[in-house]
């Protein structure tokens, strides 16, 4: 189910507003945030293993289940002992990350989310609310 809701522009990576949802986590006030609870850990791809997504995981305490890409490995290993520990990773948790694909496909049976015929993100954004309501609901 749809915890948080974040419109994006088209040509932009998910994983540079990918923070901008944090606070949204366990928030007391909100009701869904009280109906789901505080997430234990976040799955995500490569794209989301900053350094400071990590961290701001971290402060909140969520467990980040994130590999690290091969740049950021080869970029540890050259510091040497100054380049810190390895990231916990657990692959088997990883195989999961899988599960808010269903999400995805029952928002986009609404023809208009799918196809996106909105001209204004708010009106777009009211569309995937709506939908979202409904999920929750049914």
């Amino acid at each position: 189910m749809p915890l948080v809701i974040a419109v994006t522009p088209g040509r932009q990576g998910t994983h540079r507003r990918c923070p901008d949802c944090w606070p949204s986590f366990g928030c007391p006030s909100s009701v869904l945030a009280s109906r789901a609870g505080t997430p234990q850990a976040l799955r995500g791809d490569k794209p989301y293993s900053a350094r400071a997504h990590r961290a701001q995981l971290r402060a909140r305490g969520i467990k980040a289940v994130i590999p690290q890409p091969a740049d950021q490995v080869a970029h540890r290993k050259r510091k040497g002992s100054h380049g810190g520990r390895p990231v916990a990773f657990d692959a088997e948790d990883y195989k999961n990350r899988n599960v808010v694909e269903p999400s995805f496909n029952r928002l986009k049976n609404w023809r208009g989310i799918a196809t996106r015929y909105d001209k204004h993100a708010l009106a777009y954004c009211g569309g995937v609310v709506l939908a979202a309501i409904i999920l929750w609901l049914s």
